[in-house]
C-alpha cells in the first residue's frame, strides 16, 4: 500500500513536471511568434503611417482648393471624405441630378480627382474611391414594415450614388486619370443606416447626402486589425 501511495505521488510529480515543461514551451513559442510578428509589422506600420500622413496632407490641400474655387463642401480633414447634401444634387425624392447638381459636380470633381491622382504617395495606397449614398429615416407613406422602408431607402441611396458616379465621368476632369478611375470607383448605398445626429437627434437634411470616400490599403488593414482607428 505504501509503495502504491509513493508510486502515485511520483507519478503525479512526474505529470506536473511534464505539463509545466509543456506550458513553458508553449509560452516560449508564443513569445517567439510575437517577436517575429512585431518585426514583420514594423515596416508595414511605417508604410501605413506614411500613407495616412499623405492622406491628411491631401485632405488639407483639397479644403484649400475648394475654398479657392468657392465650392461649398464639407471635407473631413483626417480622411478627405467629402459630404454633399442631397439638396445640392437632387430634387426631393428624386435620384435624377438637377441642373444645379450637375453644375456643382462640374466644379467639384476635376479638383477632387486631380487632388487624388496628382499625389503619387496617396494614389499608390488607394484601393477604392467610393461614392456612397445616404437617406434619412423618414417613412414612405405606402410601406408598412421597417424592412420595406429600409430597402426602399437602400434603393434610393444606391440610385443617387450611381447617378453621381455616372456623371463624374462626364465632367471635365483630367482624362489621363480615366483608366485608374474606372478601376477604383465603387458605388454603395447605405439607406438610413448612418444618420447624422445633432444633440442626439437625427438631422434629416444632413442625413440625406452623397459622400466621396477614399479607402487606403495599409491603413484600412491596420484599422480592421484594431491597431489604429481614426474614423468615427
Amino acid at each position: 500500500m505504501l509503495m502504491r501511495k509513493k508510486g502515485g505521488k511520483e507519478a503525479a510529480g512526474e505529470g506536473n513536471i511534464f505539463w509545466t515543461t509543456m506550458s513553458d514551451l508553449l509560452l516560449g513559442l508564443a513569445i517567439i511568434f510575437m517577436v517575429l510578428f512585431v518585426l514583420a509589422m514594423t515596416g508595414f506600420t511605417q508604410d501605413s503611417v506614411k500613407a495616412k500622413q499623405s492622406q491628411m496632407e491631401a485632405s488639407k490641400e483639397l479644403v484649400e482648393k475648394l475654398k479657392e474655387a468657392n465650392i461649398d463642401a464639407k471635407v473631413d480633414a483626417m480622411t478627405g471624405d467629402v459630404k454633399i447634401s442631397d439638396l445640392e444634387l437632387f430634387e426631393v425624392n428624386s435620384y435624377v441630378l438637377s441642373p444645379k447638381g450637375k453644375q456643382y459636380l462640374d466644379k467639384l470633381v476635376p479638383i477632387y480627382i486631380e487632388n487624388i491622382f496628382a499625389n503619387a504617395e496617396l494614389e499608390s495606397n488607394i484601393t477604392n474611391i467610393v461614392v456612397q449614398g445616404h437617406t434619412d429615416s423618414q417613412q414612405f407613406a405606402n410601406l408598412s414594415t421597417e424592412n420595406e422602408q429600409y430597402v426602399r431607402n437602400m434603393t434610393l441611396s444606391l440610385q443617387r450614388a450611381n447617378s453621381v458616379a455616372e456623371y463624374i465621368f462626364r465632367t471635365n476632369f483630367n482624362k489621363m486619370y480615366e483608366d485608374k478611375l474606372r478601376k477604383m470607383l465603387v458605388v454603395e448605398g447605405r439607406s438610413y443606416s448612418d444618420p447624422v445626429l445633432v444633440d442626439g437627434v437625427e438631422d434629416f437634411d444632413k442625413s440625406r447626402r452623397v459622400e466621396l470616400k477614399l479607402k487606403v490599403k495599409t491603413f484600412d488593414i491596420l484599422s480592421r486589425m484594431g491597431f489604429v482607428s481614426f474614423h468615427d
